[in-house]
């Protein structure tokens, strides 16, 4: 038997099974047709067209078992007669049959898959960006920050205008003569130190000048100050000479000082204010007092401790301001305001006066020197022009002037005629008219 006989015997076969499994579900169709067009079907109808469908699906099963047996049994025929296997029809050429392995074969190139897009443009999904929610988060951030640092800002504000001390540079500039660059500097350590009430060490400042220059006037007009803003049980004024005369109570002084300052910064922490403590005539103060201030600014104490001002006035050093002040004086420019030329003499003695003080005592490591320079001819006279205004005189510049000329002076030099007593004997006079 040859292939193509054998293989139509099988379609036959095949063809006869498939027909026949047709007609019979054809026939249980046209069962259910019928029961279909009835009336409504009644439970025994139900019954009969599900055993109809069980029906069809076991004559299906039988039907296709006896498919796969007759392929089996044909498949067998052929292997035990010896019948060649199916293969695909020969191809007729003029040239003979070459062996399959001599043919070289091509090696297939691997394609990389790549990601097409429809070609129409409506099809087309342009791929969605991806937004963080954690850039929300940090706008929060950002924001919470920037209402930190604006309220902080105005909290600072809100703490230095409590002091007023636009108010006090005004009364500074009006009533002390001559002392620009101390002016300045005091005004300037004052507003960094009051801008904030947490600090890390009290604020230190030590006023040296000869004699007359406006050092006690200074304390006064800053005590006065601060007695109207922070209240008079948080301003202390210390005169040495007075609160302690016999060098012989000076332990008994120094205790006392003590507890007094105690008991102010304790008073100014329940008040949430920074109290202040001016020490006039230092240069008479006891090594026993030196060494109780010494130990509250300088050692670590308790936050009350922290946030208060001291100043010290004091005639300290003045040989030294007074020899450079006269040995300099030629070689400073006319043309220099007299803030520029304060703010070099603030320069050049800071370092001397700093040099000199510390091997007077350890309390002056801890502070801010500022030198007050010799007063000139014509500070003298805004100085009688301000006491005869305040005593109620005339301002009489020719009268001004006189007494002006009777105050002792050292001798011109490069332009600059320094008085010797500074405004000390301006009240003596004054009150001899």
């Amino acid at each position: 038997m040859s292939d193509q006989e054998s293989s139509t015997s099988a379609s036959q076969t095949e063809g006869e099974v498939e027909d026949e499994l047709e007609d019979e579900l054809e026939e249980e169709g046209m069962k259910d047709e019928k029961l279909s067009h009835t009336a409504a079907p009644s439970l025994s109808e139900f019954s009969s067209t599900l055993r109809a469908v069980i029906r069809i699906k076991q004559k299906y099963q039988v039907l296709k078992k006896r498919r796969i047996e007759m392929n089996q049994a044909l498949g067998g025929a052929e292997f035990l007669t010896g019948a060649p296997a199916r293969t695909s029809p020969k191809i007729f050429t003029f040239d003979g049959a070459a062996p399959l392995s001599a043919v070289p074969q091509k090696k297939k190139k691997r394609r990389k898959r790549r990601v097409l897009f429809p070609n129409r443009a409506r099809h087309r999904a342009s791929p969605k960006q991806e937004h963080s929610r954690a850039k929300y988060c940090l706008y929060l951030l950002f924001f919470i920050v920037f209402l930190q640092v604006y309220n902080a800002i105005e909290n600072l504000d809100d703490h230095v205008l409590k002091y007023d001390l636009d108010g006090l540079e005004k009364t500074l500039r009006r009533e002390v003569f001559g002392q620009q660059g101390a002016v300045e500097g005091l005004l300037s350590h004052l507003k960094d130190y009051l801008s904030t009430y947490v600090h890390n060490k009290p604020l230190v400042v030590s006023l040296h000048g000869p004699s007359g220059v406006g050092k006690s006037h200074l304390g006064r007009l800053l005590a006065g100050h601060f007695r109207s803003v922070v209240g008079e049980p948080l301003v202390l004024q210390y005169y040495v000479l007075h609160h302690c005369p016999q060098e012989a109570d000076t332990l008994h002084c120094a205790r006392n000082l003590s507890t007094l300052i105690s008991q102010v910064v304790k008073r100014a922490e329940e008040e949430e204010k920074i109290p202040l403590f001016i020490f006039d005539e230092v240069e008479h103060m006891h090594e026993e007092i030196l060494d109780t201030l010494w130990q509250l600014v300088a050692t670590k104490q308790s936050n009350e401790y922290l946030n208060a001002i001291y100043v010290f006035l004091s005639n300290l050093g003045q040989e030294h301001i007074t020899k450079h002040m006269l040995h300099n004086s030629s070689s400073t420019s006319m043309t220099m305001t007299g803030s520029s030329r304060h703010s070099n003499l603030i320069k050049e003695l800071t370092p001397m006066l700093r040099n000199y003080l510390e091997k007077l005592h350890p309390l002056w490591t801890e502070a801010t020197i500022l030198p007050l320079g010799l007063l000139e001819k014509d500070h003298v006279m805004e100085c009688f022009l301000e006491e005869m205004t305040r005593e109620g005189f005339y301002p009489d510049h020719t009268n001004i002037e006189r007494l002006a000329g009777e105050i002792e002076y050292y001798q011109a030099v490069g332009g600059h005629k320094y008085s010797k007593t500074g405004c000390k004997q301006v009240v003596a006079k004054v009150n001899l008219l």
